[in-house]
């Protein structure tokens, strides 16, 4: 923990000491952003921002993650479901979801929908391809001694499939996470202008770097936020896994 603040604060003050050196239409530093960052607290566009943005990325991030773990299960104790997604699954995530923004609009319009769609597609396949993943890798021997006791398949997935796939899943969701923010700007960039990706165009066109950078600065605090919790819930699910390593 110490080194990781540290590098924190060597980076801060290298770019406190280089970009008072730079002009500031072209980089801010970090005592700028953040008087800046406390004018937009004081006139209201930030916390109206960051409400429209968490919204969108809530709902978006909930739907992938409930969707890609509900599929990947299924997918991955089921061949012939795994062998019927195989190919769209691919073809869907190696297309840049970019591309496919302006079909989402012309199909939901430029409202919250459609930004609620474009997260839930950038959340769902890590997830989805994660936990299908985690689930075919359940150890065969031990499926073999739950239906050599007559384990149905519903308790089996209780105590065996789910807990045995949990870590995978939770790499899944540590992917998403990024992977969702990563959406919500791109969703507001390319649909109804709203949210942290509001601030970000409206800023630059008008050459405000320092209110800038602002919303890119807590897009990144939410990120890392976002995956210390889920680190700590990791180490919190899985102590036997660390029992397990312990020599």
């Amino acid at each position: 923990m110490i080194l990781r603040w540290l590098s924190v604060v060597v980076i801060l003050l290298a770019w406190e000491v280089y970009g008072r050196s730079i002009n500031p239409i072209l980089l801010s530093y970090p005592s700028a952003i953040i008087e800046s960052s406390l004018d937009m607290v004081i006139d209201g566009s930030l916390p109206k921002a960051l409400r429209e943005s968490l919204v969108v990325l809530g709902t978006g991030f909930l739907i992938g993650c409930v969707a890609g773990v509900v599929i990947g299960v299924l997918a991955g104790r089921r061949r012939a479901l795994a062998a019927l997604l195989d190919w769209p699954l691919n073809a869907l995530y190696a297309t840049p979801a970019v591309a496919l923004i302006p079909v989402i609009v012309v199909w939901f319009g430029f409202g919250v929908t459609a930004k609620i769609v474009v997260v839930t597609l950038f959340v769902l396949f890590p997830v989805l391809i994660n936990t299908m993943r985690g689930v075919q890798e359940v150890p065969r021997d031990l499926i073999e001694v739950a239906r050599s006791f007559c384990s149905p398949e519903r308790r089996m997935w209780g105590d065996l499939v789910l807990p045995s796939a949990l870590p995978y899943i939770v790499t899944g969701l540590r992917l998403a996470i990024g992977r969702g923010l990563i959406g919500v700007i791109v969703a507001e960039f390319f649909t109804a202008f709203a949210g942290l990706g509001n601030l970000i165009v409206t800023n630059a066109n008008n050459f405000r770097t320092a209110r800038m950078f602002v919303p890119i600065v807590i897009i990144a605090v939410l990120g890392v936020a976002t995956t210390a919790l889920l680190e700590w819930l990791e180490r919190r699910l899985f102590r036997w896994r660390r029992m397990d390593e312990t020599p």
